[in-house]
C-alpha cells in the first residue's frame, strides 16, 4: 500500500514508492531524482545519526549565488526557457536574465551546481546548436562539495564522522 511520506531533502509530502531507496535500514522516498540525488550523496545531512538531529532537520540552508556568463546573449524566448527550467529545480530561489549574464540563487542542500549545469546541458539541446558552448559555467563543484562536507554531523557515541 502507499503510504504518505515527506522527502527527506525538500519535505514535500510524497508516496512511498516515488523514487523510493533503502539506506541503512530505513525506507525513504522522494519527489523527483534530483531530491534523490542529493540524498544518496550525503544522506546523513538529512537523516542524522540516531540521537542526533541532521542539518536539514534543523532548517539549515545554504544559499549560493552564481552568476554564469554568456559569450552572446539568449533571445527571449530562449531566455524564458531557461528561466522556467531552471525554476523548476527543486530548491532554486530565483533566476535573472539579463544580457549574457545569467544570475542564480539556489539552496545547496537542495540542488548543486553539477545538477544545475547537468539541466542547462539538457536545456541547451532544445535551445538549438552550439548554445552550451557559448555558456561558461562559473561553478567550482569541488568547492561546494568541501562546503556542504563540513556540515558534519556528530554521531552519539561522540565521534565525528564526515559525510
Amino acid at each position: 500500500m502507499n503510504e504518505i511520506v515527506k522527502d527527506p531533502v525538500c519535505h514535500m509530502q510524497v508516496t512511498s514508492t516515488s523514487f523510493a531507496t533503502e539506506h541503512a535500514g530505513g525506507h525513504y522516498a522522494f519527489c523527483s531524482a534530483q531530491c534523490k540525488e542529493r540524498f544518496l550523496a550525503n544522506p546523513h545531512l538529512y537523516i542524522g545519526f540516531p540521537g542526533r538531529k541532521a542539518p536539514a532537520q534543523e532548517g539549515v540552508k545554504v544559499i549560493k549565488r552564481h552568476r554564469l556568463l554568456l559569450s552572446a546573449p539568449l533571445d527571449g524566448i530562449q531566455a524564458e526557457q531557461v528561466k522556467q527550467a531552471l525554476l523548476e529545480m527543486m530548491g532554486m530561489h530565483e533566476v535573472h536574465i539579463e544580457g549574457v549574464e545569467i544570475e542564480i540563487q539556489y539552496d545547496l542542500m537542495q540542488v548543486t551546481a553539477e545538477q544545475i549545469a547537468e539541466k542547462l546541458a539538457l536545456i541547451g539541446a532544445d535551445l538549438g546548436e552550439g548554445w552550451i558552448d557559448r555558456l561558461k559555467l562559473a561553478f567550482i563543484n569541488n568547492l561546494e562539495e568541501i562546503e556542504i562536507n563540513s556540515l558534519e554531523v556528530e554521531k552519539r557515541d561522540g565521534y565525528h564522522y564526515p559525510l
